[in-house]
């Protein structure tokens, strides 16, 4: 089942996750729907120092959007804040210094960001690809704890604020690698067999896709998405994935282009109920989250293991 899930998933690859696919999609684009000025409205966008987070946040702060730039290196962090301002002429750029890997880092950044400043976006983007299994100082998978966990934590702290918010909107950047996996609800550390970080990556976004869906269910004030920003050439990708990159190089999207449904589900002015709240977007619609015959699907019982595990993770490490 896993060769024929993989080589139907690169075929669909290979025709709409490429620069090819998304000159095709464009299309369809409407370009007023980006025609929006940001002033007044607050956005956190995880991991935005490099890659499609930082092309996110340079258009939200090139239309007026106060940006707020959650990143794990200061260097590299305040470099793009400067470029940004610099680009979009607008000031009003922040950076907080975060790993997302660490539980208790991310509660006191949420508890102490809400505590001065408003959000009506918030852009789950940062992720990590660590391909021999590695654990942090919390005893955590790494990869787990970063995709899922810190995610899943962000998220929970933010969302009383949200709700005070207009408009307020939740994206989280998954990835149609999550379409060749099945939730593994009993292994979500990858303690068993062979450690893969492409699959670890893979089923954290299958997980980022299903806590998306459980977000919508219960909190029908925010609206909340996943999308697939397709095959972007970025400095994650070229460092986590060096054969698939030297491989793929000349098929890649632009970071931009990456970026771009991102931007699309956080700035637009359409009404967000005209867009299913929980739904998974690539190239600005919705699209299923399971290939055909690929036996993905898990039950709501299994689901409902996930959430239990993180909502207990999630306690535990809440000040």
């Amino acid at each position: 089942m896993s060769i024929y899930r993989n080589a139907v998933w690169f075929v669909k690859g290979l025709q709409e996750y490429t620069k090819s696919g998304y000159e095709a999609a464009s299309k369809a684009f409407a370009a007023s729907d980006l025609e929006v000025n940001l002033k007044g409205r607050s956005f956190v966008i995880t991991g935005a120092n490099s890659g499609i987070g930082k092309a996110a946040a340079q258009e939200v702060a090139n239309r007026g959007g106060s940006v707020h730039l959650v990143c794990r290196n200061r260097e590299r962090a305040e470099a793009a804040r400067d470029d940004i301002i610099q680009h979009s002429n607008n000031q009003d750029v922040h950076v907080h210094i975060v790993d997302m890997s660490s539980p208790r880092q991310v509660w006191e950044f949420a508890t102490g960001f809400t505590e001065k400043h408003t959000v009506n976006v918030l852009v789950n983007n940062a992720g990590c690809m660590v391909n021999q299994r590695e654990l942090t100082e919390d005893g955590l998978e790494k990869n787990f704890a970063t995709n899922t966990l810190g995610t899943y934590i962000l998220t929970t702290a933010l969302i009383p604020a949200l709700k005070k918010a207009a408009d307020a909107r939740v994206i989280t950047v998954s990835s149609g690698g999550m379409l060749v996996q099945k939730l593994n609800f009993e292994d979500l550390q990858f303690e068993k067999g062979t450690f893969d970080g492409t699959m670890a990556y893979a089923q954290n976004k299958r997980q980022q896709v299903i806590m998306t869906e459980r977000w919508a269910d219960q909190h029908k004030e925010i609206h909340f998405s996943s999308m697939h920003p397709g095959w972007a050439d970025t400095p994650a990708v070229r460092s986590a994935m060096p054969d698939f990159h030297a491989k793929m190089k000349g098929r890649l999207r632009s970071e931009a282009e990456g970026a771009d449904t991102i931007v699309w589900l956080a700035v637009t002015n359409t009404d967000t109920k005209t867009r299913p709240s929980g739904a998974f977007y690539q190239d600005r619609r919705p699209v299923n989250t399971h290939l055909p015959l690929a036996s993905t699907r898990s039950s709501a019982a299994e689901e409902e293991k996930l959430l239990q595990e993180l909502n207990t993770l999630t306690n535990k490490f809440k000040p």
